[in-house]
């Protein structure tokens, strides 16, 4: 899986997993950065922003919940250490309304649902969304476990009412079309909500809807992440939203 940070003027989006830190620095050494904003804390995106901050002595910037987290620290899974490795914990900045620098102005898009802190970013004037794990591809075989189907489509149609058609993905970017790229997601996941919700109102529990689903699950990703990314985790999330929905809570009706 390719992972992307980006350099923008003199911000940087991201910042890459713990264990490219090497050529990460590499790339940014002669770089003028004064502000770094991350997308959502996660070690393939938050992974060298402690190198950053002590190489560059800029302000690294984040939902209060990436703050948070990152001051803290966070557990990963083994599966986590042996592709990207742990972030180092540090002090961030909470996200101002607009991240401006001479020449670009990136407005913070709350986009939960891969995870409650994930922020995109938007530029108005160049038509740009950086989208951290919002997108990935227009069809996803699996979730991890703390991802929510709901709070996705939500974001989705959120980005869907801006005004970008560059998709700065983190792992997929897509130079052209972006919006019918995030469209087309959302329609794969509406329909895959209707199809897990059809079959659980049919009386059907997790493993027996999973055999009716036209898609397979993935067993040595579900295997080597231990069961933290599968097929599995979509069909979960999908019927805890919609028992959310039935007892009044937020999610999709």
């Amino acid at each position: 899986m390719n992972v992307h940070f980006f350099l923008v003027d003199d911000v940087c989006i991201d910042t890459a997993q713990p264990l490219m830190r090497k050529p990460f620095l590499e790339i940014i050494r002669d770089r003028k950065i004064n502000q770094v904003i991350l997308t959502h804390f996660h070690e393939d995106h938050s992974g060298n922003a402690a190198s950053v901050q002590r190489e560059k002595n800029v302000p690294i910037f984040g939902h209060p919940i990436t703050v948070r987290k990152m001051k803290d620290g966070f557990r990963i899974l083994p599966y986590q250490y042996l592709m990207w490795g742990p972030s180092q914990k540090l002090d961030m900045k909470i996200l101002p309304s607009v991240i401006e620098s001479n020449f670009i102005s990136l407005i913070p898009i709350h986009t939960p649902g891969h995870s409650k802190d994930h922020t995109s970013y938007l530029e108005k004037n160049e038509g740009w969304l950086f989208s951290g794990d919002l997108y990935l591809a227009p069809r996803i075989k699996y979730f991890r476990a703390d991802e929510r189907i709901d709070d996705t489509i939500h974001s989705l149609q959120k980005v869907l009412a801006l005004d970008f058609q560059t998709l700065f993905c983190a792992h997929n970017p897509e130079l052209a079309d972006g919006k019918t790229k995030i469209r087309a997601k959302l329609e794969f996941l509406k329909n895959f909500y209707g199809e897990v919700v059809t079959l659980y109102e049919r009386g059907l529990n997790e493993k027996e809807i999973i055999k009716y689903l036209p898609y397979k699950e993935v067993s040595f990703v579900k295997i080597g992440t231990m069961g933290n990314v599968s097929l599995a985790n979509m069909v979960r999330s999908t019927i805890f939203s919609r028992k959310m929905s039935m007892s009044g809570d937020k999610a999709l009706a």
